[in-house]
């Protein structure tokens, strides 16, 4: 009960609580151990007679006195170094909770690094995992353990992976000669996820934009889309050295890769805009479509966008037109200039592309006669979809005549 009161129980009740740990009865001596974990820090006092059940015979009670340690949270060299001690326990539920008491601990537990470095090693994942989650928490100061968590990148667990990322990126910017080190690692699960952890950082090192840049070109598909993904999340210091990938990219795969990046970073990629007009003609199905959602995506209502994807609408490739009519919707209002070629498209033999064109007409909110009786039209389709698709365009454009007239009395 004292437990469950938590820091309401007062010192004076720590204090009985830890008189209790001596107690013959080997449940008293664990029950006392978590009611003072459960206390927290107001059982500080307690932190050097718990130390000295983290070796105890009873499993139970090394492993309340080691979480009571984490909880309480006082890294005193005693405290430390028994939970560190404990990270060599034969069970492996004792070495997991000691890594994780460590972390809890936070930076003052710096001196444990080594032992959770040699902790990543071990046999069971959990103790692995928490090992490398103990470093993260521990802080950026932790950069001495940077190399064997280099070494842990290509672990078997992904959820050891995972957390080793993390704490990667936790650390920062010391991380980054590190991973740049093992970007080109024989192991594609290496490469992969340092590919990844550069992306994380988010830090626009020149270095990183250019060995990101080369991973574009990797042999393995997962890590050609992490590199994507990576230059992606650094946004528009990466958008040159996309637009240069994508001009020397033979494949159509490495084209579609880079092309959904630039659409990511969205306005940021404007410059690229003129490029990507121009690359239309050229292309091929799978390109096309891709530099047209770019174009959405970018979201920059320019004269080369508008032409661009009004010429779309007359492609000779249905997922083309679809697609142009799904990104001039994307513009709203500002795209109404592409009206005409949207009532056209309504008559398209394709119901994806008479679907998408309903869809933007109903975003781009032109309340014309020509427009309503049109969407009216369709409301009859053979396919389902377009007759709801154009019955919620008409309700949008009768919405907004509405909100007009209200605002305007």
């Amino acid at each position: 009960m004292l437990g469950e009161l938590g820091d309401k129980s007062g010192k004076e009740a720590v204090d009985k609580i830890a008189y209790c740990l001596e107690d013959d009865d080997w449940s008293i001596c664990r029950e006392a151990a978590r009611s003072l974990g459960k206390i927290g820090s107001l059982a500080e006092s307690a932190a050097s007679s718990l130390k000295n059940f983290t070796a105890n015979e009873e499993v139970t009670i090394r492993l309340a006195a080691i979480r009571a340690l984490g909880k309480i949270g006082n890294a005193s060299s005693d405290s430390v170094q028994s939970l560190q001690n404990a990270l060599k326990d034969n069970n492996e539920e004792v070495r997991a909770d000691a890594a994780k008491s460590l972390g809890l601990l936070g930076p003052d537990a710096y001196e444990a690094i080594q032992a959770l470095m040699r902790s990543l090693k071990d046999a069971n994942w959990n103790v692995r995992t928490q090992s490398a989650k103990a470093i993260s928490n521990i802080g950026k100061n932790s950069v001495e353990a940077i190399p064997t968590l280099i070494n842990a990148l290509g672990d078997r667990d992904w959820r050891v992976r995972f957390r080793v990322v993390d704490t990667l990126t936790q650390i920062g910017e010391a991380s980054i000669p590190y991973l740049l080190e093992v970007i080109h690692h024989n192991n594609k699960i290496v490469r992969k996820n340092a590919v990844e952890a550069l992306g994380e950082l988010k830090i626009p090192n020149p270095e990183v934009i250019k060995q990101l840049s080369v991973m574009l070109n990797d042999k393995n598909e997962e890590v050609r889309g992490k590199a994507a993904d990576s230059l992606r999340s650094l946004g528009e210091k990466s958008v040159d050295a996309l637009l240069n990938a994508l001009t020397s990219a033979k494949s159509t795969k490495s084209k579609v890769l880079i092309l959904s990046a630039l659409g990511g970073i969205g306005a940021e990629a404007k410059e690229t805009i003129s490029y990507l007009s121009k690359l239309l003609a050229d292309s091929g199905t799978r390109v096309r479509v891709e530099i047209i959602r770019t174009l959405g995506n970018i979201g920059i209502y320019s004269d080369e966008v508008r032409l661009a994807l009004i010429s779309a609408l007359k492609d000779t490739k249905s997922i083309v037109r679809r697609e142009a009519a799904l990104s001039l919707g994307k513009f709203g209002q500002i795209a109404s200039d592409a009206v005409p070629s949207l009532l056209d498209a309504l008559n398209d033999k394709k119901p994806d592309v008479r679907w998408r064109s309903s869809e933007a007409l109903g975003k781009i909110k032109l309340n014309t006669p020509e427009v309503l009786t049109s969407l009216e039209a369709l409301i009859h389709d053979e396919c389902d979809y377009v007759c709801e698709s154009a019955d919620i365009a008409i309700d949008y454009i009768k919405d907004t005549e509405t909100d007009m007239k209200f605002i305007s009395k």
